[in-house]
């Protein structure tokens, strides 16, 4: 009886040890499960501007969206619930938050949000059906992709235009954030934060303009300024123009003593010509040889008598 009795209390005091013993393991599955789900990889990936040409190779299905969208929001769940398919059919699940990303935002020339493109080997095509997950699995698994035209080559996101674009609009960014932090931080007024852009746009240009004509003059020079007589030439034709300027002047002067001359010979000639005013003998040795003037001279006395 008595050896029944510590049986059973044995029994009794282990039943409570064994049912500790399956919790506790239960507990640790739970965890391992846990942990094993954690640590699985997200399947939607995030592009940035750092690695956005990863989508020039394989297939993928990319999203851009803003967080501020309503219809982003609702689709949010459904493009997760994509995601987890994606590996299955061999395609990349991506997202692109155009608020972070600005220059993937004018590479790809976001005008409406949500905008989804598939990209398969660097060829870009706009998706425009419905969004429902099992819209996205067919657009995918049937290929219907190639009923939609690809992105002209010049309009693709490694295109020099779309550098460009993605460019400005990085600069856009730029200017909205320090516009922002000269308000916001340091108290300056809106139209303070105007002026002071507009003369940096100013100053700006005219650096740029200098450069460029610096530029334009070392690339394509002036052919007379790139001649290596272009000096001694210059300076043959100065010596040359100083030499005709005096022969000039040289030949003006004897105009000018040729014309005084003249004028000295006429007042000699007018003098002799008119003779004396009052009647009175003119000297010797200034006869007048011309008859003319003779008659003229007595014709003159003549008169005077006369009077």
């Amino acid at each position: 009886m008595a050896c029944l009795l510590a049986s059973g209390s044995t029994t009794m005091f282990s039943l409570p040890r064994r049912a500790g013993h399956r919790s506790w393991m239960r507990f640790l599955l739970l965890g391992i499960y846990l942990s094993s789900v954690s640590a699985k990889p997200d399947s939607l990936r995030e592009v940035t501007d750092g690695n956005w040409e990863d989508i020039l190779t394989g297939e993928w299905m990319i999203e851009f969206y803003a967080p501020w969208c309503p219809a982003c929001q609702q689709l949010q769940p459904v493009w997760k619930e994509f995601a987890d398919w994606g590996e299955d059919m061999g395609v990349n699940i991506a997202k692109v938050d155009v608020t972070e990303q600005p220059g993937l935002s004018g590479r790809f020339i976001i005008t409406s949000l949500p905008t989804i493109y598939h990209c398969k080997d660097g060829v870009f095509r706009k998706y425009q059906g419905a969004r429902s997950k099992d819209d996205f699995l067919s657009f995918v698994d049937e290929q219907k992709w190639k009923a939609v035209e690809p992105v002209s080559s010049w309009f693709g996101p490694s295109s020099f235009l779309m550098n460009s674009m993605s460019a400005l609009f990085k600069l856009s960014m730029f200017i909205r954030r320090c516009h922002n932090y000269m308000t916001e931080q340091l108290g300056i007024p809106v139209w303070g934060s105007y002026v002071i852009f507009g003369l940096t746009t100013l100053f700006s240009g005219l650096a740029l303009g200098l450069l460029l004509v610096f530029i334009a003059d070392f690339v394509f020079p002036s052919r007379r300024f790139s001649s290596p007589d272009y000096y001694q030439k210059k300076q043959t034709m100065e010596q040359a123009r100083l030499i005709q300027q005096q022969d000039e002047d040289h030949e003006a002067d004897g105009e000018e003593d040729d014309d005084e001359e003249e004028e000295d010979d006429d007042s000699d000639v007018w003098r002799r010509r008119r003779g004396s005013p009052e009647g009175r003998p003119e000297p010797k040795g200034q006869a007048f040889p011309d008859e003319a003037l003779r008659k003229r001279v007595v014709g003159n006395r003549e008169e005077e008598e006369d009077t």
